[in-house]
């Protein structure tokens, strides 16, 4: 029997970090939750404009995947950004789903808003989910009126931190999905330990976007079966397909 095939998660990094440090980072989480996953940590395009706020904690180089002025209304080089990630994207992809801390959990949601409203990832498929961890949306309502004009369909978990300088805008982000699993945890801007009850919730999560994506191949694999053996469809062929399903 084949080895179930894994899901492919881009990882994006909080600001002035790095791919390895947020790798680090969800290294906490028990490993059972991300173990069907593949996940891919890049860093981001453009070097630290700064201090980095984890120096003498996790060596450099650090990386911002754009930058933002105080009131994070007015952003610099976020356009190049985003062609940067969808080109990479579509070159290291296709990608089933994005996870992301702090600016790169407010990016890859910007990114599957963009994509829902047909201005970004047009020649890459649909991302399916998405975990946020301390994420928050845009401010200019330009981007707003794109990004969030409608509920975003793909399942979403974001972790909210009670002590969160960004709580509120987290929640906030929440209310842009459809559906939204929201894991609250009482520490601050960080990526949090899991205790049991979020383990659980987390892996009940994790296991529904797997079986989800196992519906939605098994019409596929169904439809490719019956168009190559049109004279031969019966009980035997629809219990291979199943076991196939579920290999």
């Amino acid at each position: 029997m084949e080895q179930e095939k894994k899901l492919k998660v881009l990882c994006l990094h909080g600001f002035r970090t790095s791919g390895g440090f947020l790798k680090k980072q969800i290294s906490k989480w028990h490993p059972s939750i991300l173990q069907q996953f593949d996940t891919v940590f890049p860093d981001g395009q453009f070097p630290a404009g700064g201090k980095s706020d984890i120096e003498g904690i996790f060596p450099p180089p650090y990386f911002e995947w754009f930058q933002f002025d105080k009131d994070f209304t007015e952003y610099t080089n976020l356009e190049e950004c985003i062609a940067y990630l969808c080109d990479y994207m579509v070159k290291n992809g296709p990608f089933d789903g994005l996870l992301g801390f702090s600016q790169g959990a407010t990016l890859s949601a910007l990114l599957i808003g963009y994509q829902a409203q047909g201005k970004a990832l047009n020649d890459h498929p649909p991302i399916k989910f998405m975990v946020s961890v301390s994420g928050s949306k845009f401010r200019d309502p330009s981007i707003c009126d794109v990004a969030y004009k409608d509920l975003i369909k793909a399942k979403s978990v974001h972790f909210i931190g009670e002590k969160d300088w960004l709580k509120v805008p987290s929640e906030e982000l929440a209310s842009a999905f459809a559906d939204p699993l929201i894991i609250r945890h009482p520490q601050g801007h960080t990526v949090p330990r899991l205790d049991e009850a979020s383990v659980k919730q987390l892996s009940e999560w994790s296991a529904s976007i797997l079986e989800d994506l196992k519906n939605a191949d098994a019409p596929k694999a169904s439809n490719s079966e019956s168009s190559g053996n049109k004279d031969n469809v019966g009980v035997e062929s629809a219990e291979n397909l199943m076991e196939q399903v579920a290999a």
